[in-house]
């Protein structure tokens, strides 16, 4: 459990308390109770069943009534652990199963008044192979107890400045420390949890402005006139008028360019609400100033869709823009590095090709990343490798970003949203349909192409069930197949385990219009522009999470027609299911689809940030604490506004925490 010193069992936090006092009495249950906790004797423990249908069952009794007591994982190793006629303190979730009242995988821990601690019990998390080996929650608390008596307030000094203190109302970090492991009282445990809730996320955002400091403080290249490349497009080349939200999004980035410091900006927007345009824009800015730009996207499908509509857009301007990936070799490989290398390519398309160290630049002034939570720290950190001085940075991302996370991922990044989409845009029309109704869905997408429109057919891949997931895709394709007859319809196919060339052609087939239908699994999630496509089919939708079924969505609606997605589920599918699927009929909006996903999944299952080590809060909840983020992040400006190098002697101790801290990599970090 990554317990080595004092230190650590101490942030060991218990995540509930055992109150002796309160023990309800088992005659007192009732289709109302939730969770209860019961104390009375143990008896006939008994294994039913076989292999993995294997259960243990118990049965608990006071002098009121008595109640089963249900295991189906860890049976044999329960039924050793536990003993009869013995009395014990249970804490679980109440069911009812044929007119009787039963708690399946209680906490369970003998009652022993002679060594329970005083007070409130904390309950810590643990493991079987810890539990296993006799180290309890009891175990936990006893050494926790242990270590109180030995230390003193000095032992757990002051990290945060007397007047903060003063000003949140703040109880002592020894008294919080204290009181979150052995609190009197309810008001002790809110304190408690309070104040080291405000320490973690006042840390947090200490770190991020001290990033955003040291951001402010970087020279850049100076951006300083709008020539011709960027009026001229503007006057004679734009496809289409810019929203107010785009026009806001590029004076934001031009004042940026223009100081003398390196820009370091998010650029959020919706699908389809027009991020590649601002980012040509922003490219023929740094062109106007003597400087090359590149862009750099995570597949080889979006590098060639930027090349394309990149292409397309500056063709009468007489700009070069050439396309890196993996697949460009030989001589044509050769010829693009050197013209990189002598400036005759002003704008570079690519993969993570162009990060390689073979690839020099003359003279590189904007970097552009798209959909950049898809690269590493490292990855992004080597653009800034490729001048002198580093290279303004433009990261753009189509996943909407809930202002909690963003304030805690993001905060040392400057932040752009485009939060309208261009006009003549028709809201796509979003739809739940059930197994039972394939036929009707198959006769509608059948309608749409027809009148001349194309599909996409969507099957989940999701990696732990590979093997069943292109068989499920096979078999789909086999049946499209009778719906779209081959001679009258065309139909592409696009997966993964195909080679890339393979790949590459289906999706030009369906790009180009030379295929209906496109039957793919989710690598096109991002990256393909086709606005003749009307209609986005999501089979067993019931598998995808919100922000995939909305990045897939916004493969359509792209052009003039009417545009419509179908979430096609099972008959049967979980409540959770249910509500994700709701949310997507209901609206087309991402940042609320985005807020709602962080409601429901978390920060952490959302953006992969467990694994990344960014948002590990003990405590604290980005969307239940906006309250205190909000207040951490005005004390954590305040504070460094008045001293930014922490050097007064009230911050010393911060500074010393922060160095600690700073070990761990911060998601949102460019540099």
């Amino acid at each position: 459990m990554e317990i080595s010193t004092f230190e650590d069992l101490l942030y060991h936090y218990p995540y509930r308390y055992f109150d002796r006092t309160q023990i309800t009495k088992i005659g007192a249950i009732n289709s109302t109770t939730e969770y209860v906790q019961i104390a009375g004797i143990l008896v006939n423990i008994t294994e039913e069943g076989t292999g993995f249908k294997k259960r243990l069952i118990a049965t608990i009794y006071d002098d009121t009534g008595r109640i089963e007591l249900l295991w189906f994982q860890g049976a044999q190793w329960m039924k050793k652990t536990l003993k009869e006629n013995e009395r014990y303190i249970v804490f679980g979730k109440v069911n009812l199963f044929g007119g009787y009242y039963n708690i399946s995988h209680p906490e369970i821990e003998l009652w022993n008044a002679d060594t329970a601690i005083a007070g409130r019990q904390p309950v810590y998390s643990s493991t079987t192979k810890l539990i296993a080996k006799g180290i309890t929650n009891r175990s936990f608390a006893k050494l926790t107890q242990a270590l109180f008596e030995k230390v003193s307030s000095g032992d757990i000094p002051e990290i945060l400045p007397p007047d903060i203190i003063r000003q949140y109302n703040l109880c002592s970090r020894y008294a919080a420390m204290r009181w979150i492991h052995f609190p009197d009282n309810d008001e002790h445990e809110q304190l408690a949890r309070h104040r080291l809730k405000w320490e973690e996320l006042f840390i947090s955002q200490l770190m991020i402005a001290r990033l955003r400091l040291q951001h402010t403080a970087q020279q850049g290249w100076k951006f300083g006139k709008v020539g011709a490349h960027f009026n001229d497009f503007f006057s004679l080349h734009l496809p289409f008028e810019l929203t107010n939200a785009q026009k806001r999004v590029l004076k934001e980035i031009r004042q940026d360019t223009a100081t003398g410091k390196q820009m370091n900006r998010l650029l959020q927007g919706d699908v389809g609400s027009g991020k590649t345009i601002v980012a040509v824009m922003s490219m023929l800015l740094a062109l106007d100033n003597g400087f090359q730009a590149c862009i750099m996207a995570p597949t080889e499908i979006l590098a060639q869709q930027h090349y394309i509509s990149i292409s397309e857009l500056l063709e009468d301007m007489g700009i070069k823009v050439r396309l890196l990936t993996g697949n460009v070799k030989g001589k044509a490989r050769k010829e693009i590095l050197a013209e990189l290398a002598d400036g005759r390519v002003s704008i570079a398309v690519g993969t993570h090709a162009l990060i390689e160290d073979t690839v020099q630049f003359k003279n590189l002034g904007l970097a552009v990343i798209d959909e950049q939570h898809r690269f590493g720290v490292g990855q992004r950190a080597r653009l800034w490798k490729k001048n002198e001085m580093p290279p303004h940075v433009l990261v753009m991302t189509a996943t909407p970003i809930p202002r909690t996370l963003a304030m805690t991922m993001y905060g040392d990044l400057e932040v752009s949203v485009i939060d309208e989409l261009p006009p003549g845009r028709k809201e796509i029309k979003t739809v739940h349909r059930k197994d039972a109704g394939r036929m009707k869905v198959m006769e509608f997408i059948r309608s749409q192409v027809d009148e001349g429109r194309q599909a996409y057919i969507v099957y989940p891949l999701i990696e732990e069930s590979e093997k069943m997931d292109y068989e499920s895709l096979m078999a789909g394709y086999e049946q499209v197949k009778i719906w779209f007859n081959e001679n009258k319809y065309r139909i592409a196919m696009v997966h993964g385990r195909q080679e890339v060339g393979e790949r590459e052609r289906n999706m030009q087939r369906f790009v180009k219009g030379e295929a209906n239908v496109l039957v793919a699994t989710t690598v096109i999630e991002v990256g393909v522009n086709v606005p003749n496509a009307s209609v986005m089919l999501i089979e067993s939708a019931e598998r995808f999470g919100l922000s995939q079924m909305h990045q897939l969505r916004g493969r359509v609606g792209r052009g003039a027609d009417q545009s419509y997605c179908i979430l096609l589920t099972g008959n049967k599918i979980s409540e959770e299911s249910y509500k994700r699927i709701q949310i997507m009929v209901s609206t087309t909006d991402g940042f609320k689809i985005a807020e709602q996903d962080l409601a429901m999944r978390g920060p952490g299952d959302m953006y992969g940030t467990k694994q990344s080590g960014v948002l590990k809060f003990k405590l604290a909840d980005i969307l239940l604490d906006g309250t205190i983020l909000e207040e951490t992040r005005n004390a954590a400006q305040l504070l460094l506004s008045q001293d930014p190098s922490l050097s007064q002697p009230q911050n010393q101790p911060l500074k010393h925490m922060l160095r600690h801290q700073g070990k761990q990599s911060h998601w949102g970090k460019i540099s």
